[in-house]
C-alpha cells in the first residue's frame, strides 16, 4: 500500500506543478488556453488526488504531525504556495505582481520538493549540512 501512495502522491506532484509552470506561461503570454474549462478543473483533480495521496501517506506511515519538523514545514510551505498560485494566477492585480508571486511559487515548491527528499526543514541545504 505505501508504495503505491508514494507513486501516486510523486506522480501527483509532477503533475501539479508542470501543469502550474505551464498556466503560468499561458499567463504570461496572455494565451486564450488560459481560460478553457479543462484548464479550470484538471488542476483541482490532479491537486485534489496529490493532497489526499499526502494524508494517506501521513496515516499509513502513522508520522505524528507535530513531532516531525520536517512534514510540518512541508505543510507550511504548502500553504505558502497555494496563496502565491493564487496571487499568480487569478488574484494578483497588476501582471507585475503576478510574475513575482508565479516566481515565489515556483521556489516554494522546490522547497517543498527539497524537505520531502530530505525529511529535514532545511530543504535542499540539508544535503549540505549532512
Amino acid at each position: 500500500m505505501y508504495f503505491a501512495l508514494k507513486y501516486v502522491h510523486v506522480c501527483t506532484a509532477i503533475l501539479t506543478i508542470s501543469g502550474f509552470t505551464l498556466r503560468g506561461i499561458w499567463m504570461l503570454s496572455g494565451s486564450p488556453l488560459l481560460n478553457h474549462k479543462l484548464t479550470k478543473i484538471l488542476p483541482h483533480v490532479v491537486d485534489s488526488a496529490f493532497l489526499v495521496s499526502g494524508i494517506a501517506l501521513i496515516g499509513v506511515l502513522k508520522l505524528p504531525l507535530l513531532d516531525q519538523p520536517w512534514l510540518l514545514a512541508k505543510l507550511v510551505a504548502i500553504v505558502v504556495y497555494i496563496l502565491l498560485g493564487m496571487a499568480a494566477l487569478r488574484r494578483g492585480r497588476s501582471r507585475r505582481s503576478r510574475v513575482i508571486a508565479f516566481v515565489l511559487a515556483l521556489a516554494t515548491f522546490a522547497y517543498i520538493a527539497g524537505v520531502a527528499w530530505n525529511k529535514s526543514p532545511a530543504s535542499w541545504l540539508a544535503m549540505l549540512i549532512a
